[in-house]
């Protein structure tokens, strides 16, 4: 039986909503804008953009699984006599082994102050709990890219489904911000500004590869 390690634990939906849907709505806001630029059929958009969408969300699932889990190497700072053996088989002298093993205990200790510092708690890794917040991450990835997409499964005018997909994307950024600054204490204003920068910037960015492209 394998042994247990520590795992970042996160504070639940409200972190999983905080990374997911923001990466779903500005990835599929970016690639709606520059895929319907060029010219191809109704159906190979969409099924460019479905495929986007459902592959995007499976990679942030296993992203938001990993960071559950946590780093194996924080649970064992130290060097371990096997890599120790490893190191002294490279014909790297005892020096420069003490110095590997100094700068190793370092890391440990910076990610240790800087889990205190920014107040996040470890707890024993579990499967469920990583599984469950996987999903719900995923969940709301499809759900961001659900307000810059779905205008478009809707509407087989595009310019009229970009006008309508740009709308949600800003009124959910707002929503979102206004959602974020209360769980993180922090005023809204400036996370507004900062997310329709943000938004902005995607729609800068597609404009410029059409005009290369």
């Amino acid at each position: 039986m394998a042994a247990s390690h520590k795992a970042i634990r996160s504070s639940g939906w409200k972190t999983d909503l905080l990374i997911g849907f923001p990466d779903g709505l500005f990835l599929l806001f970016f690639s709606t804008q520059v895929i319907q630029g060029f010219p191809i059929e109704v159906q190979t958009f969409y099924n460019i953009q479905l495929t986007i969408w459902l592959i995007g969300a499976v990679l942030v699932m296993f992203s938001a699984y990993r960071a559950n889990r946590g780093d194996l190497q924080h649970d064992n700072p130290l060097l371990t006599p096997e890599e120790k053996r490893k190191l002294e088989k490279l014909d790297i002298n005892d020096a420069t082994i003490a110095h590997i093993a100094g700068e190793m205990q370092k890391d440990a200790d910076l990610w240790e102050q800087t889990l205190a510092t920014e107040n996040v708690k470890e707890s024993t890794f579990s499967h469920a709990r990583a599984i469950r917040s996987a999903v719900m991450t995923a969940v709301f990835f499809l759900a961001g890219g659900a307000l810059s997409v779905c205008p478009y499964l809707a509407n087989e005018n595009f310019p009229a489904a970009s006008k309508t997909s740009m709308m949600l994307v800003f009124l959910g950024l707002t929503a979102f911000s206004f959602f974020k600054a209360r769980i993180t204490a922090q005023r809204p204003l400036p996370i507004i500004i900062r997310y329709w920068l943000m938004g902005a910037g995607v729609l800068c960015g597609a404009w410029i590869l059409l005009k290369i492209f």
